[in-house]
C-alpha cells in the first residue's frame, strides 16, 4: 500500500505538472500571438509614420521651391507698381515735349514742367519716397552730406545755407542724402 499510494502520489503529480505544461504551452501560445500581433500592429505604425515623413519632406521641398520662385518674382517684378505709376509722367512729359516744339510761351513751357515735377512728387510719394527738408535746418550727418561751408552769422552756426541736390528717405530710411553746404561761423574778433 505505501507504494500504491506513492504511485498515486507520483500519478497525481504527474497530472499537475502535465496541466501546468500545458497551460505554460498554452500561455506561451497566446504570448507569441499577443507579440505577433503588437509587432504587425508596430510595423503598420511605423509605415504610416514613414509616410507621413516622406510627405512632410515633400511638402517642405515643395515650399522651398515655391519660395525660391516667389522671391525672385518680388525681385523682377517688385518695381511694377512704381512703373505702372510713372508710366503716366512720361506720357505727359511727351505731350510736354510736343508743345515745346510747337510754342514760343515759355511761361506756359515753365508751369508745364512744374506741372511734371508735382506729379513725380505725388507718384513718389505713393511709393513711401519723401523729400528731406535741409535748408534752414541744423545740420544732419545722417540725413546731409556737406560739399562745403560757408561764413555766416553766430547764431545759425552749423544751420545747413543751401541744398545742391535734395535727399530722399523710402519709408522712413534714407535713400539718397541731401548734398549741402552749411555755415560756419568764424571769429572775426581776434584779441
Amino acid at each position: 500500500m505505501v507504494d500504491g499510494t506513492s504511485e498515486d502520489r507520483n500519478q497525481h503529480h504527474d497530472e499537475q505538472d502535465g496541466g501546468e505544461k500545458r497551460e505554460t504551452a498554452h500561455a506561451k501560445s497566446a504570448s507569441k500571438r499577443d507579440l505577433a500581433a503588437r509587432l504587425e500592429k508596430a510595423e503598420k505604425e511605423a509605415a504610416e509614420n514613414y509616410d507621413r515623413y516622406l510627405r512632410a519632406v515633400a511638402e517642405l521641398e515643395n515650399y522651398k521651391k515655391r519660395s525660391v520662385r516667389e522671391k525672385a518674382d518680388t525681385i523682377r517684378y517688385g518695381t511694377e507698381n512704381l512703373l505702372r505709376d510713372i508710366l503716366p509722367l512720361m506720357d505727359s512729359i511727351d505731350r510736354a515735349m510736343v508743345h515745346a516744339c510747337n510754342s514760343d510761351d515759355f511761361e506756359a513751357f515753365r508751369k508745364g514742367l512744374d506741372m511734371l515735377r508735382q506729379q513725380l512728387i505725388s507718384c513718389l510719394a505713393k511709393h513711401g519716397v519723401e523729400q528731406i527738408e535741409a535748408v534752414g535746418k541744423e545740420f544732419d550727418p545722417n540725413f546731409h552730406e556737406a560739399m562745403m561751408q560757408v561764413e555766416g552769422e553766430k547764431e545759425r552756426h552749423n544751420t545747413v545755407a543751401e541744398e545742391f541736390e535734395t535727399g530722399y528717405l523710402l519709408n522712413g530710411r534714407l535713400l539718397r542724402p541731401s548734398k549741402v553746404s552749411v555755415l560756419k561761423h568764424t571769429d572775426t574778433e581776434k584779441l
